[in-house]
């Protein structure tokens, strides 16, 4: 489903005109876009950042050297202010410790001028398995509307935000449970439940469980306010 998502997303940009010379794939996992996006934009220079070290091994792997790939948090950014042209974050948000704070900070190191592109997943994402297994084991999602106002609280200007449904349906809901394992969709709430739920949780789980995904994908894009210049002017006095 991520790589349908970034192709998605990949086709937004036919509506914007931006030529930027360096691009941060922020929360970038193995990098699905990077070469897309190196193709789109031949001048820029791609950097790849994600918290996890065997994603971006991966990316190396087969696009990416070691220099353009740095281990780091979305909420805390590694980088200067203003250095970067174009922000892609594919369907990483949702998974920051402090979404508000992880668009401070690619406001931050945007330019001005700059954009921010990105994906992430709405509260009616794998409402099924919510339904099966109780909210409280299920990770947590952000309102579209929500998300909007975090953009513009975080200083960037002339949000658009718009969503899509998609569906994903299994013969059997144990094959969804291990797409979902197989992802690395879990939850990563802070008040999930620590202990082992035991073979008859997962007994029931299965057989309350619907054989079908919905996932709510939220896609925006917000740009850098530009620099206002004040000039200062003096009035010689008679």
């Amino acid at each position: 489903m991520e790589a349908e998502v970034g192709a998605r997303m990949l086709e937004r940009l036919d509506y914007l005109k931006i030529a930027p010379r360096r691009i941060l794939d922020a929360g970038s996992g193995p990098a699905r876009e990077a070469k897309a996006l190196a193709r789109r934009y031949a001048r820029a220079q791609l950097v790849a950042l994600d918290i996890s070290l065997p994603l971006l091994r991966r990316a190396r792997g087969w696009f990416l050297d070691k220099k353009h790939l740095v281990c780091g948090d979305i909420v805390q950014l590694p980088f200067a202010d203003g250095s970067v042209d174009l922000v892609w974050s594919s369907m990483a948000l949702h998974w920051a410790s402090d979404p508000a704070a992880a668009l401070r900070e690619l406001e931050r190191v945007l330019a001005p001028g700059g954009l921010l592109m990105f994906s992430t997943l709405g509260p009616d994402t794998l409402k099924e398995l919510r339904a099966a297994a109780g909210a409280a084991r299920v990770h947590a999602f952000i309102d579209m509307h929500d998300i909007g106002d975090m953009l513009v609280a975080a200083g960037l200007s002339a949000p658009v935000m718009d969503m899509e449904m998609l569906e994903l349906t299994y013969r059997d809901p144990a094959l969804l449970l291990q797409d979902l394992r197989a992802s690395g969709q879990t939850s990563a709430r802070a008040d999930r439940p620590r202990g082992l739920a035991g073979r008859r949780f997962g007994e029931r789980l299965r057989e309350r469980l619907a054989p079908r995904a919905t996932f709510e994908v939220v896609y925006g894009h917000a740009w850098k306010r530009e620099q206002v210049k004040t000039v200062r002017v003096f009035k010689r006095l008679p």
